[in-house]
């Protein structure tokens, strides 16, 4: 197993109560292998709320603390980090304040609502010389992970096209009722703060960073919220001459999360589905199908122990992929820490969010084609 043999590091949540959206999977996801035990929180504004989660998460009554800013002042000294889990709106003011008092900062999707606070965030750790990692756990999971090697390792030839779409339906369901932040647009459209923000981070992670050069965008509002973009779509040319095509949108009925992921190479194809995440299926320019798992012959990455929490055929999901991301977060703050300059190719930061909100800002100006920032 990936278990960690140091000691844990000392983790205050700002948010992530029992009754959030990501709460109790951060919670599970950082402990999962001994690399992170929660010891403060301000976990929701609702007291009650507040202590529950506390109780639940193992935190001492001392160690809650009712106001975000209070635990900020007073835990200093006694934190390897701080994981923001507040609505996507609230995340610019906390991390800043966070990373001014000079702790490490451990931030959910996404980092800011525009572009703007994510340069600004970014700016603020360079100049505090401090640590940031936002979390993007798609790309936790094994078999997304053993796809980029092989596509590192040119398996694919060169790579053509990339088609990748993530349907949800919670916006046109009878029992809608989105969280109250979750209706209203900002600079970047909400279903972009949810789900646009992970399309952009796989297609980077997937293609080893190649960045798009122009893009056309559209998008709509078919449910239940009128006025609300609930869809988006986009077609993008990247470097090196990749096609990307993209669709995500939360009014696609049948479809709870329809991650899916098909990339197009000279030499071969593959494709990985969010809800059959063990397997990634491939074909060759020989006329060969087949599928890999954790288990085959073939998988490096993904046969791993760290990645073999229990044996091929018994599947790891949601919560283990964001557990691989906790561990990568570990090993890259406890580098930070020794002052090593170590980058996990698994972390990303301020940088890679700002490149994502302006990707997506272009989207939303207009339907014409548009020169990437």
């Amino acid at each position: 197993m990936g278990f960690s043999p140091l000691t844990p590091l000392r983790i205050g949540i700002i948010g992530g109560a029992l009754n959030s959206a990501v709460g109790y999977t951060h919670f599970n996801a950082s402990r999962l292998d001994g690399h992170f035990q929660v010891e403060s929180g301000c976990f929701s504004r609702d007291m009650q709320q507040n202590e529950n989660s506390a109780r639940i998460y193992g935190v001492s009554p001392e160690r809650v603390h009712r106001h975000w800013q209070s635990l900020i002042e007073k835990e200093v000294s006694n934190l390897d980090a701080i994981v923001v889990l507040t609505p996507t709106p609230t995340h610019a003011d906390i991390v800043t304040a966070a990373l001014e008092a000079e702790y490490p900062v451990i931030c959910e999707k996404a980092l800011g609502v525009s572009s703007e606070e994510c340069r600004r965030i970014g700016e603020m750790v360079k100049r505090k010389k401090g640590f940031l990692a936002v979390t993007y756990n798609y790309s936790g999971y094994p078999m997304i992970r053993e796809l980029r090697r092989m596509i590192r390792e040119g398996r694919l030839g060169e790579l053509q096209q990339i088609h990748i779409e993530m349907p949800q339906e919670g916006y046109l369901r009878q029992s809608a009722k989105p969280q109250a932040w979750r209706c209203r647009d900002y600079d970047v459209p909400t279903v972009s703060l949810d789900l646009g923000v992970h399309v952009h981070h796989l297609v980077d992670f997937l293609t080893d960073g190649k960045k798009p050069e122009q893009v056309v965008g559209d998008q709509a509002s078919y449910g239940l919220f009128p006025g609300l973009i609930d869809n988006v779509y986009c077609l993008a040319r990247y470097q090196d001459n990749v096609r990307v095509q993209a669709w995500w949108g939360k009014t696609a009925l049948g479809y709870r999360n329809g991650l899916r992921v098909r990339i197009f190479g000279s030499k071969a194809s593959a494709e990985w589905y969010q809800m059959d995440p063990e397997n990634l299926r491939w074909a060759d320019d020989d006329g060969h199908h087949f599928v890999l798992d954790r288990g085959s012959g073939e998988a490096d990455t993904a046969s791993k122990i760290r990645y073999n929490r229990f044996k091929a055929g018994h599947p790891s999901g949601f919560i283990e992929a964001f557990a691989n991301l906790y561990a990568d977060i570990a090993e890259n703050l406890r580098a930070y820490q020794s002052g090593n300059k170590m980058k996990n190719d698994f972390v990303y930061g301020a940088d890679h969010a700002e490149e994502g909100m302006c990707f997506l800002e272009l989207l939303k100006k207009s339907p014409f084609e548009k020169e990437v920032c």
